[in-house]
């Protein structure tokens, strides 16, 4: 069975008949080209759209994923701050209440949050498409676990003070270095005027008054450092005394007429130490007492509680907030 051709037919107005149409391979060659360039332009755009706006089962899982994954880091997120908080809440006991208890230093921001690492530990981030959510989660994480290692070493230092508590109050200055019914406090700690030197600057203690000669006692157990005159920063004070009492405390007495123990003695709470007197530059006979706490030249007042009642206290604490002038 032959196969029938087709051919193409074309009306020429002319002659009024139908003419057979010759097409040239060029031609036809040019045709087929065309409709093979259109189809592929075609399926090139097809599967343009389609990859741009119908995702593949792969990609719908993988979306899946990121966003179950946003969804564990915004929890992860969340649980940091509320260890946060938890954190802050012991943080502020330990400064406001324990440290409070043992007049131990609270510890200082910047001990607390410095950093771990530089900017380069979050730079991976930078190139993440969450990569802000996880910076700061990472971040946060970092500083919760600076604050908790600082935290955990401040609690064994508290359980220390706490184990040697009877040791640490037996330490601590707590009482008059001279017998209440023979002194009378007439300078406080602040900015008061030089009787010497004629004009106003730090005084760094308590000035008391008393009769030549009147004991002065160790106001703590401690071992004493400096006996005598000394010119080791304490120019000007006389004959000294120096007792270091351990956890960060110290007490200085000045002025006196003599001392009545040696450096590297143990001295007891109560202990005599010295007489009171005049000299260096003083302008009459008083003792000079400064406390000094980690280093630290502090108000002394608050350290007579063991020998005044209320009543008493409140007296003392009216005569050394009097804005006069110093003995020394």
């Amino acid at each position: 069975m032959s196969k029938t051709q087709r051919h193409t037919y074309r009306f020429n107005p002319h002659t009024l008949k139908y003419e057979k149409v010759f097409v040239s391979l060029r031609t036809r060659i040019r045709r087929i080209s065309f409709n093979v360039l259109f189809g592929v332009v075609l399926g090139v755009v097809l599967v343009f759209v389609g990859l741009q706006f119908v995702d593949s089962p792969k990609e719908r899982s993988l979306e899946r994923q990121v966003a179950q994954y946003k969804r564990q880091t915004r929890l992860l997120s969340d649980r940091v701050e509320r260890a946060e908080r938890v954190l802050e809440n012991i943080e502020e006991r330990d400064d406001v209440l324990y440290r409070t208890i043992f007049s131990s230093e609270p510890i200082s921001d910047a001990e607390r949050h410095s950093g771990i690492g530089g900017v380069e530990r979050y730079a991976e981030f930078d190139q993440m498409e969450n990569g802000a959510l996880l910076k700061a989660t990472s971040q946060q994480v970092d500083d919760l676990t600076k604050r908790l290692y600082v935290e955990s070493k401040s609690l064994d230092e508290l359980y220390e003070m706490a184990r040697n508590k009877s040791e640490r109050m037996a330490a601590m200055p707590a009482i008059l270095p001279i017998e209440k019914n023979k002194c009378k406090v007439v300078s406080g700690f602040g900015y008061r005027y030089h009787p010497i030197l004629h004009y106003r600057r730090l005084h760094s203690g308590i000035d008391m008054t008393a009769p030549k000669g009147t004991p002065i006692y160790a106001t703590g157990d401690g071992v004493v450092r400096i006996a005598g005159r000394s010119s080791e920063g304490y120019s000007g004070y006389g004959i000294v005394a120096l007792v270091d009492h351990g956890y960060g405390f110290q007490t200085l007495y000045a002025h006196m007429q003599s001392v009545k123990v040696r450096v590297g003695q143990k001295v007891k709470r109560g202990e005599q130490i010295g007489t009171v007197g005049s000299s260096g530059m003083s302008s009459g006979n008083h003792l000079h007492y400064e406390v000094i706490q980690n280093g630290k030249k502090v108000d002394p007042v608050y350290y007579f509680f063991n020998d005044l009642t209320p009543a008493e206290y409140e007296d003392v604490l009216e005569q050394a907030r009097q804005d006069n002038q110093s003995m020394s």
